[in-house]
């Protein structure tokens, strides 16, 4: 994918109005949620690009090698296709939602895989699903960028709406807000259940990954021009730009910020990670992986193995951060020396790592099919959970680290019981 270019590529915000300017003091996590209740939305009418809706790749089907071992507890098999995505009620942590390329999401029961109801109504595959903070309301958006609010109680459809197509989504921390990324460049924030609605103009470009900040009053969006932007929710306004050598030189992949929201961590196809103050704008560091053998020469006709950062986060418990590759490259940063601490090799691509809440325990799942938990102080594996017999392409961890959740292109989700005898 090139970058975007052209003369007005980067330019922000020339057009829009400053709705609100408002004085802050140190938020509480109710503060939070009045202030996002009082943001002026813009009523702005769907705009709908012609763009095509796109192509999902075709499931490559079981790997040579993957064993029948299944060590799950439970399998959900209500999808038909490829699932791509897996979120957890944050309030109880019994629910899950995934949504997948049958044009399909289902809310079902963690402890029994029993369906609590059908998110009905796409019309393609379902890429994004996520709980509300408060587990009240369930969101699900799929790859043309129509997305649906229900109530999960009543299990019933609150709200929907249609934008171009849907790149990411993400619920506010404190209110019922949900925030979305889109191919045209704009970033769309609304409240739920009312629908008031305001945009954040990016560069004309796809907005690929984004993150509110754990203050609640900012956002932090990656582009595929390889510029980053951090947005003031309330102001409507772009607090700090990077781009150029500040910024990355392919498109984002994942942001990611620190529990107190001081430091964000944003990846590229560029094969970089970048730390960033958010409350500057500026680089703290770069993290470069380097390859550690020579690569052979590449042959006629052959193409280089192409690697990127996949995902990445940080640690609660120690100054650690992850970064997940392409190559199968865990890596494990000291920010404080920032300096690599440890390599953690798989056989293949890593999709997605998450750390466990309170321990610097470090969970990935890749193309390969299998979960693995690594200590990061150590770098060592501690276990490691198989049970599909294709790639997992989205998982999710309860709080209290006792199960992981996991999607796969072999039409499944399964959850595994991870306690660990060392608790």
């Amino acid at each position: 994918m090139e970058p975007g270019e052209g003369p007005g590529a980067l330019d922000l915000h020339g057009d829009e109005e400053i709705i609100e300017v408002v004085e802050l003091g140190p938020p509480g996590p109710d503060d939070l949620a009045e202030e996002m209740e009082e943001v002026d939305f813009e009523d702005e009418g769907a705009e709908e690009p012609d763009a095509e809706a796109w192509e999902s790749e075709d499931d490559e089907g079981v790997e040579d090698g993957m064993e029948a071992q299944d060590d799950s507890e439970v399998t959900f098999s209500l999808h038909s296709a490829s699932v791509f995505c897996v979120s957890l009620d944050p309030k109880t942590n019994t629910l899950a939602v995934t949504g997948g390329e049958d044009d399909k999401a289902f809310v079902w029961r963690v402890s029994d895989g029993e369906l609590l109801f059908e998110c009905s109504g796409h019309k393609d595959s379902v890429t994004c699903a996520g709980f509300s903070h408060d587990s009240v309301f369930v969101a699900t958006g799929d790859m043309s960028g129509l997305i649906k609010v229900w109530r999960v109680d009543a299990k019933e459809e609150v709200w929907s709406f249609e934008v171009g197509d849907l790149e990411w989504m993400e619920w506010h921390p404190q209110a019922h807000v949900l925030l979305a990324g889109t191919a045209d460049g704009n970033t769309w924030m609304w409240k739920i259940p009312s629908g008031d609605c305001k945009t954040f103009q990016g560069p004309a470009c796809p907005a690929t990954c984004g993150r509110i900040l754990p203050d609640g009053k900012r956002a932090v969006v990656g582009y595929e021009d390889g510029t980053m932007r951090i947005w003031d929710l309330k102001q409507g306004t772009s607090l700090h730009v990077l781009k150029g050598q500040d910024g990355h030189q392919d498109p984002l992949t994942c942001v990611a910020s620190n529990q107190d929201g001081s430091l964000i961590m944003t990846g590229s196809v560029d094969c970089h990670a970048k730390l960033v103050n958010s409350a500057t704008g500026k680089v703290v560091c770069v993290f470069k992986m380097e390859s550690v053998t020579p690569k052979a020469p590449i042959s006629e006709g052959e193409e280089a193995e192409s690697n990127s950062v996949e995902s990445l986060g940080f640690c609660n418990v120690m100054p650690l951060a992850a970064v997940g590759y392409l190559d199968g490259t865990l890596a494990i940063y000291d920010l404080s020396t920032q300096s690599l601490r440890h390599k953690c090799q798989h056989e293949s691509g890593i999709v997605q790592l998450l750390w466990e809440e309170s321990s610097a325990v470090v969970y990935t799942c890749s193309l390969d099919g299998a979960v693995r938990l690594w200590d990061a102080r150590s770098g060592k594996m501690i276990s490691e959970y198989r049970g599909h017999s294709a790639e997992i392409l989205d998982f999710a961890v309860n709080k209290d680290a006792s199960i992981v959740v996991t999607t796969s292109g072999d039409h499944q989700a399964k959850v595994f019981c991870v306690q660990r005898p060392d608790r």
